[in-house]
């Protein structure tokens, strides 16, 4: 995920964050914590967390209280390579191995709020990568459940993440073009690499009235985060809602 790409995508022009403005839900109650944080990376750097919420996120008109609470409270540096620690908390991604990128802070921060996240929620993620990304919708949803298809990201994120003491996270080493259909279906799924298309597996194991977010690659080589809905009656909408610039989607899906 490129720097200056990434940048521009996420200092969004005002138009972009009135569209985005569809996203947003009425603030939720804040809940009580899924994970007892009882490991020192929680304690590390808690002035870096605030000041990236209060000038990367929260001057970005995210606003869901769960949302800001997560953000403050995972270490993010505590997920990424020990040479990268020093820039966990800028308005960068970083990379973690493997040809692969922890995105920027605004964009978790985007796609989490996107999802409207309840404390029954249940969530698939599509590429766990360091494990960032599922440790913040642990903080507020019921049960994540995050696939990796790079076996040596699979393995490092669960490590970190039981380390952690996120219990309510599951794991599977695969492709995340098929889902998890044994755990579908899932009132909210998250992709982290653009595909040119939506696996049609992942639409089916979204919930009626569910929501998906992920990014997504034109025909042209522009990337787009799009907002995936399914009303009650089980018809899918989409919206384009960000460009972005995510690292590709590997698996069946190039295959398609």
């Amino acid at each position: 995920m490129p720097y200056m790409k990434q940048k521009i995508c996420c200092a969004a022009l005002p138009a972009l964050f009135l569209q985005a403005c569809v996203l947003c839900a009425e603030p939720n109650e804040i809940k009580p914590p899924r994970c007892e944080h009882k490991h020192r990376a929680f304690s590390e750097r808690i002035e870096h967390r605030t000041k990236m919420v209060a000038q990367q996120i929260e001057a970005r008109d995210i606003n869901d209280p769960n949302v800001l609470r997560a953000m403050r409270i995972v270490p993010r540096h505590f997920f990424v390579p020990a040479d990268k620690q020093p820039f966990a908390y800028s308005d960068i991604p970083l990379p973690i191995g493997y040809e692969q990128t922890i995105s920027q802070p605004y964009i978790v921060a985007f796609m989490t709020e996107a999802l409207r996240l309840m404390p029954d929620s249940k969530v698939l993620e599509i590429g766990t990568g360091s494990g960032y990304q599922a440790a913040v919708c642990a903080e507020i949803a019921d049960q994540v459940y995050t696939i990796e298809i790079v076996e040596g990201l699979a393995k490092s994120a669960e490590v970190r993440l039981k380390e952690l003491g996120y219990h309510n996270v599951f794991f599977k080493f695969g492709d995340g073009y098929f889902g998890w259909p044994e755990k579908a279906p899932f009132d909210a799924i998250i992709g982290t690499a653009a595909a040119e298309k939506i696996p049609p597996p992942l639409l089916e194991q979204l919930k009626p009235a569910g929501r998906m977010i992920l990014p997504y690659e034109d025909a042209a080589g522009f990337q787009y985060l799009v907002l995936v809905t399914k009303d009650p009656n089980g018809a899918i909408h989409k919206q384009n809602v960000l460009p972005v610039r995510f690292v590709p989607m590997t698996g069946k899906v190039k295959e398609d």
